[in-house]
């Protein structure tokens, strides 16, 4: 008799090991997060419509991000942008409750059909090319009916995750 919100259909993860630093994300990490990911979940990246990013806001790490999933993501020819944004705009960084803030979002979003708009967004900044990539601004229904999004978390000392998530089927 629960309410369900959303099935969680993969996770894929990784380590950045020695890097630049304990904080310096890596590109080559957060890519190996988003394939085991969706290799994981059997999902097509070309059918997510909405990642919830880790996004810091921080000038390295936001770049690093960006560039990894529109490269990602321009694998292969999109009809339709991939909606980001974070949470993180909204509450602060919840540290260690940071993908959990991101989830709970994440969830809610697909449940209640809705595209969720990254607060205090005005431009994106001259360094990032967002390509097939869109900040989402306003509340916008989410009217597909197999609503799939993608949520990272990238963690100190360089952890990284994915997580595929979708809207519940409709027959069982």
């Amino acid at each position: 008799g629960d309410t369900i919100y959303a099935v969680i259909r993969g996770i894929g993860a990784s380590s950045d090991g020695k890097g630049k630093g304990i904080t310096a994300p890596n590109p080559t990490g957060q890519k190996l997060a988003l394939e085991r990911a969706y290799k994981n979940s059997g999902l097509s990246s070309q059918s997510v419509e909405l990642i919830e990013c880790h996004g810091t806001s921080t000038i390295v790490g936001d770049k690093v991000e960006v560039d990894t999933l529109r490269t990602f993501l321009e694998q292969e020819t999109r009809k339709t942008p991939v909606r980001i944004g974070s949470v993180k705009s909204n509450i602060g960084h919840l540290k260690s409750a940071a993908a959990a803030a991101s989830i709970i979002k994440t969830a809610l979003a697909i449940y209640h059909k809705t595209l969720p708009p990254t607060a205090n967004y005005k431009q994106p900044r001259k360094d990032l090319e967002l390509g097939v990539l869109k900040v989402q601004t306003e509340v916008e229904p989410w009217n597909t009916p197999n609503r799939r999004a993608g949520v990272s978390a990238f963690g100190f000392g360089g952890t990284n995750f994915h997580m595929c998530m979708e809207s519940v089927p409709t027959t069982p």
